[in-house]
C-alpha cells in the first residue's frame, strides 16, 4: 500500500494499487473529548413522552424537545415534582462539533457509579440529566472525574 504526506505533515492513505480495488478514506485528526465546564441549572426537571409535539407551549417551563421514531419527549421545569431531574450543562464553552467523546466523558463516570442519566443536545453543548435527589452525588463523581462542576 502506498502513503502520501500531505502539507500539514500527516501520513494519508492513497489506497492499493490493484486496479479496481476501492480506494481508502485520508485520515484527519479528530478533536477527542477533554475535562469540560458544567454548570447545574436552575430548577427541576420531569420528562414526559410527547406523542403529537404540537402540544407542546415553548414556554419557559420547556427545557428540550426531542423528536424520534417513537414521537417525542419534553424536559420541562417542574420545581414540585416528586421524580424530577437536575440538569447539568456543558454548552458555556461551546466545543467543536466534531469533538469525539464528549459526552461520553459525562456519562461514562456516571454510568460506572449507577448514576442513571437522560440526555439531550443542542448545537453548542449537551443537557445530561440526573434524579435531583442524587445531584450532590453525581456532582462529586464528575469532579473526580476532572471536570469542573458549578452549582
Amino acid at each position: 500500500m502506498a502513503h502520501d504526506s500531505d502539507s500539514r505533515g500527516d501520513r494519508a492513505v492513497s489506497g492499493p494499487t490493484s486496479p479496481g480495488a476501492p480506494r481508502l478514506r485520508r485520515m484527519t485528526p479528530t478533536p477527542t473529548a477533554r475535562t469540560q465546564n458544567l454548570r447545574v441549572l436552575e430548577g427541576r426537571f420531569v420528562l414526559r413522552r410527547v406523542p403529537d409535539v404540537r402540544t407542546v407551549a415553548a414556554d419557559s417551563d420547556l427545557l428540550a424537545l426531542v423528536l424520534g421514531p417513537d414521537g417525542g419527549a419534553a424536559m420541562l421545569r417542574d420545581d414540585t415534582a416528586e421524580d424530577g431531574w437536575a440538569a447539568l450543562w456543558n454548552g458555556d464553552d461551546a466545543h467543536d462539533p466534531e469533538a469525539t467523546g464528549m459526552l461520553s466523558a459525562i456519562v461514562a463516570p456516571l454510568a460506572a457509579d449507577e448514576l442513571p442519566v437522560w440526555t439531550a443536545a443542542s448545537y453548542d453543548g449537551d443537557l445530561v440529566l440526573v434524579p435531583a435527589d442524587r445531584l450532590d452525588e453525581a456532582v462529586a463523581v464528575l469532579r473526580r472525574a476532572g471536570h469542573q462542576v458549578t452549582v
